[in-house]
């Protein structure tokens, strides 16, 4: 079902549409203020709504800079692009340490990090320089600097987590330290979703000295920060918390707080559904949904008991 704000612009699409198109021509196009709002899912964030007047925009700039910077990311940036995303980075890292084990007869030890606060983090400044590299034209520019400047966490710093523009920028932003890592390191097994990276090795030195020089180069280049807290280095066979599973030599499991929110969730559908808050159909749609969630670990008894809830 549309939210009442996207059919409000759409009963007016065409005026709506071409008032937005004029103001750009003439260059008074300005960001409308953001509606905020707090998400448990299940760390607390707060997420910044735009319009859908400058929602709009986003995707028309997104489909238009993105094949930009597509090439010259690294093949293993799994997040917000095309043909890839959390399944695909969970084989890959399967991939990896299946081939660094020499089919299980070495030991492969697993770096995992991610950055503090990322999005409240991003240097708008930086954040410029870094889309001035591929995008020359002038207005284009000017324009991205208007969404970028709209939103601020702390000054001049920060990217909405909701906006489309910004899985695109966060890409843009951390690429560097993607090539640093290819490129300076030699870490041959990198995986990078998000803010969150993972690197593997049979040398376990090889890897905290990666995360040491990591951690010099994002504060000094990107000035943002390796989260000291979230910083894991294991072996594979112990199990590697990656992406909501636990992933093993031989199988993945569903990560336990990923699975007690699934069931919370139900729970709560089907009490909605049994007071006629929503469908039953959506009822459906949410269990078939997470089913096929489980078809990436082992899942049976997970499934069963999701079947039950809905009996």
């Amino acid at each position: 079902m549309k939210k009442m704000d996207v059919l409000e612009f759409a009963q007016n699409a065409e005026e709506n549409l071409f008032g937005l198109i004029n103001d750009l021509k003439l260059g008074r196009y300005q960001h409308s203020q953001y509606s905020r709002f707090v998400v448990c899912d299940p760390k607390r964030r707060e997420i910044a709504k735009a319009s859908v007047r400058d929602r709009v925009l986003h995707h028309a700039i997104h489909r238009v800079i993105v094949s930009l910077f597509e090439p010259s990311f690294i093949f293993d940036s799994y997040s917000s692009r095309k043909e890839k995303g959390i399944h695909l980075a969970g084989k890959r890292l399967d991939s990896f340490a299946l081939k660094l084990s020499r089919n299980h007869t070495k030991t492969v030890w697993v770096l995992q990090a991610d950055v503090k606060k990322f999005f409240d983090s991003v240097n708008h400044e930086i954040l410029s320089v870094f889309l001035e590299k591929k995008i020359k034209n002038e207005e284009g520019m000017e324009l991205l600097k208007i969404i970028i400047n709209s939103f601020e966490a702390l000054e001049n710093r920060g990217i909405p987590l909701g906006n489309l523009t910004s899985q695109l920028f966060s890409n843009v932003y951390l690429d560097a330290m993607d090539q640093f890592v290819k490129r300076e390191l030699q870490a041959k097994y990198y995986i990078r979703y998000a803010d969150d990276i993972v690197i593997l090795s049979l040398d376990r030195d090889f890897l905290e000295n990666c995360l040491q020089r990591i951690s010099v180069f994002v504060e000094e280049e990107l000035k943002i920060k390796i989260h000291p807290q979230k910083i894991s280095l294991k072996k594979w066979h112990q199990g590697i918390d990656f992406l909501g599973y636990v992933r093993f030599p031989f199988y993945s499991v569903m990560r336990t707080k990923t699975k007690q929110r699934m069931f919370h969730k139900i729970k709560k559908k089907k009490a909605d559904c049994e007071i006629g808050n929503i469908s039953e159909n959506s009822l459906q749609q949410s269990l078939q949904s997470y089913c096929g969630v489980l078809k990436h670990c082992r899942g049976y008894k997970i499934k069963n008991k999701l079947n039950s809830i809905d009996r």
